[in-house]
Order: structure tokens, then C-alpha cells, then sequence
């Protein structure tokens, strides 16, 4: 039978500690891990977004002018205040129904960093639990 090493006193609540520290880090580092992939997902989704929205509004002004001058020139002889004011009317409608879309899409939006907020509310719940 062999004989059991006597052990320093406090040795295994040294180790024990010692594994809940290393426990605790480990959740740390992933829920940190996690934020920094929902920030860089999120940043490349805004950069995505401002550039198509960018070449979209360029592309619909160029031919919101082209529309315009065609309609003005096509009317010169005969109406060209009424399509003036048609068209003039007509793009304001179009500004405020898109700001109003932009507006509810702001509203609409999910928090950023949610899963990360997630996680971290279930963590602190487990250790409450306990």
C-alpha cells in the first residue's frame, strides 16, 4: 500500500482558486473575443452600407437630372411650369418618404453587440445560481 504525501496546508484551495481564476479568465477572453467579432462585423456592415449608399445616390441624382432636363425640354413649348412644379413636388414626396424609411429603419435596428450582452447576462446569471 503506498503512502499518501502529506500536502502543504491551504494546497487545495490554492489549486482550487487557482482553477476558477484560470475558469474566469477563460470566460473573459472569449466573451471579449466575441465583442471584438461583433464590432468588426458591424463596422464592415456600416462601411458596406455607406458606400452602396453613396454610389446609389449618385447614380439615382444623375438621373433624377437627366429625367428632369428631358421632361423640361419635352414641355419647353407648351407647360413648362407645370412639369417644372410636377417634378419639383415630386422629389420632395420622394426625400420625406425616404426619410421617413431612414428613420424607422433607425428605430427598427438591433442593439449592436447583442450576443456579447447575451452572454454576458447569462454568465452573470449562472453565478448568481450558485
Amino acid at each position: 500500500m503506498a503512502l499518501k504525501e502529506p500536502r502543504a496546508p491551504g494546497s487545495g484551495l490554492r489549486s482550487s482558486l487557482r482553477r476558477v481564476g484560470a475558469s474566469i479568465a477563460a470566460v473573459v477572453h472569449s466573451r471579449i473575443e466575441l465583442a471584438a467579432l461583433e464590432f468588426e462585423r458591424e463596422k464592415t456592415r456600416i462601411t458596406r452600407l455607406v458606400v452602396l449608399g453613396v454610389v446609389a445616390l449618385f447614380f439615382l441624382g444623375l438621373g433624377a437630372i437627366t429625367a428632369t432636363i428631358f421632361i423640361i425640354v419635352l414641355f419647353w413649348d407648351s407647360q413648362r411650369l407645370v412639369a417644372i412644379g410636377f417634378l419639383t413636388v415630386l422629389y420632395i414626396g420622394i426625400g420625406a418618404g425616404m426619410l421617413s424609411l431612414v428613420r424607422k429603419e433607425a428605430v427598427e435596428s438591433t442593439r449592436p453587440f447583442s450576443a456579447s450582452l447575451e452572454e454576458l447576462r447569462k454568465d452573470r446569471d449562472r453565478l448568481t445560481r450558485t
